[in-house]
């Protein structure tokens, strides 16, 4: 009996992998491996339509390719979640940095596309590296508004607003005025929820409203689909209809997996307009679907971030999930046509190894820094209010 004694674990003694279960927001994963699973449904539904449109011999190209980058992706969320704060911290700056330097890399010799220069070839992959730098930069402004917090004293928006204006700067170069948006949008919230003074956010709202003018008068293609947008008969608006046309002919139940005809008439049905092939084949209730989940993640993820103690978690935990929910209502909205048409993925769910590993990069790090952690104090699961508010 004292030998069974002595080779009995306490209870308290939990490995490695389920001591991360444990500590994890087991939601907010299950809701991402939904979506991942998901998109790799929709990818096999959207990639026999799009290797034939664009010549390549096997129809499953894109959907093997997507199993290989929502594998990667998983990895990638897990790797990041076993970070503390301070090491999330510490990989958002090494993230940015990367980017930034592949950015200034890509205006001189990256690939072009499509009339924009923003991605690098690697091989027989493309990589976009604002993907990555967009979850960085609100993990790093979280911080410093968080020290602003701690200390009044600390220059926090200046320098918040110089690590903001470099990319945005490198974006509009591209020029990627969609991902622009995007950025600033999340960037913003973060900025609000700080506590920043209105005369900061007054200056912030003018710049925005001034440079949304200048970006319309110095870019055709901005110009063209806004105007497309308010008057449909004057601009070239193809691809909304189609998606529309896909979403209508969906009904409720779907025409049936591998049953959409639509499809085959939309350039990117496989990536910025993959809900719609998704509407078409399975109807209302996929469709639906998709809303609630990206809603539940969001809702989610604020509610966790709400009962963080420390002040940057809870910035930089709010800001990362606002980010999934800005950029997956825009492609929602463009693909209903309620905005001008853009080029923004849906998150895991589109096919793309950039907009996957953007995803998880943001997944990973928001889980990271929700762990629960020794001695942290989230009075007793209550939430403890907006920073700021």
């Amino acid at each position: 009996m004292a030998m069974l004694a002595s080779v009995r674990l306490p209870r308290a003694e939990f490995s490695f992998i389920s001591d991360w279960w444990r500590t994890i927001d087991r939601p907010v994963v299950l809701i991402a491996a939904v979506l991942m699973t998901m998109g790799l449904v929709f990818s096999f539904a959207s990639s026999g339509a799009a290797t034939g449109r664009l010549g390549f011999n096997n129809e499953y190209f894109f959907v093997l390719r997507q199993a290989m980058f929502v594998t990667i992706g998983a990895c990638v969320v897990v790797a990041l979640s076993f970070l503390s704060p301070t090491g999330a911290r510490r990989a958002a700056a090494l993230f940015y940095l990367l980017a930034i330097a592949l950015m200034i890399y890509i205006l001189m010799f990256g690939h072009e596309a499509k009339g924009a220069q923003r991605w690098l070839r690697i091989g027989g992959f493309s990589f976009q590296p604002s993907e990555i730098l967009k979850p960085s930069l609100i993990v790093l402004a979280a911080w410093l508004f968080s020290k602003r917090m701690e200390n009044p004293s600390f220059p926090a928006a200046r320098i918040g607003m110089a690590l903001y204006v470099l990319p945005v700067a490198l974006l509009i170069a591209q020029p990627d005025i969609g991902q622009t948006g995007l950025l600033t949008m999340a960037f913003l919230t973060v900025f609000l929820i700080s506590g920043m003074s209105w005369v900061w956010i007054a200056a912030f709202a003018g710049a925005a409203v001034v440079g949304g003018g200048v970006l319309y008068f110095a870019f055709e293609h901005v110009q063209k689909r806004v105007q497309g947008f308010l008057n449909p008969e004057a601009g070239e608006t193809y691809q909304t209809d189609r998606a529309l046309d896909a979403i209508a002919a969906g009904d409720f139940l779907g025409r049936g997996p591998g049953e959409g005809e639509i499809k085959h008439f939309l350039p990117d049905a496989h990536t910025d307009f993959i809900y719609s092939v998704a509407a078409e084949e399975f109807g209302l209730i996929a469709s639906v679907g998709l809303v609630v989940l990206f809603c539940s993640l969001v809702v989610r993820g604020l509610l966790i971030a709400n009962r963080q103690s420390e002040n940057f978690p809870q910035l930089a935990a709010t800001g990362l999930f606002a980010l999934i929910g800005y950029q997956a209502a825009i492609n929602l909205a463009v693909n209903l046509n309620l905005m001008p048409a853009k080029g923004m993925t849906l998150p895991f769910i589109s096919y793309g190894g950039s907009s996957i590993l953007g995803s998880a990069v943001t997944i990973g790090l928001a889980l990271a820094l929700t762990r629960k952690r020794p001695g942290q104090d989230l009075r007793n699961g209550k939430a403890t209010g907006w920073v700021g508010w």
